[in-house]
């Protein structure tokens, strides 16, 4: 499997109350379980099943992936600014993996 590698784009600056959108990205092949590898042996099923944000310990967002997810998902959200802070995101996978990555906003 290629380098499992989490983006993330959130505005460095927002206003009080502007909604602001959160993109994100994951580097991961999502493989269903149900494709061939050029053997033509099952690829074991192995997807990102869980992603969720907090903003300075308070869950914001959260959804649970199925296999029917493309290779490579892009999460997109809205949310309201209200104080400066960090975001902490993070996906798990079928092996347990934890990925992780953080972004800063400042509100004024």
């Amino acid at each position: 499997m290629s380098k499992v590698k989490p983006r993330g784009k959130v505005p460095k600056k927002a206003a009080i109350d502007e909604v602001i959108e959160i993109k994100t990205l994951i580097r991961h092949p999502m493989h269903s379980g149900r494709m061939k590898d050029k053997d033509g042996k099952n690829i074991p099923r192995q997807i990102i099943n869980s992603f969720k944000v907090d903003f300075e310990g308070k869950e914001i967002f959260k959804m649970k992936l199925e296999p029917s997810i493309s290779t490579n998902p892009y999460i997109a959200f809205p949310y309201k600014a209200k104080k400066t802070g960090t975001f902490n995101f993070e996906w798990k996978d079928d092996s347990g993996n934890t990925y992780t990555m953080k972004r800063k906003m400042t509100v004024s």
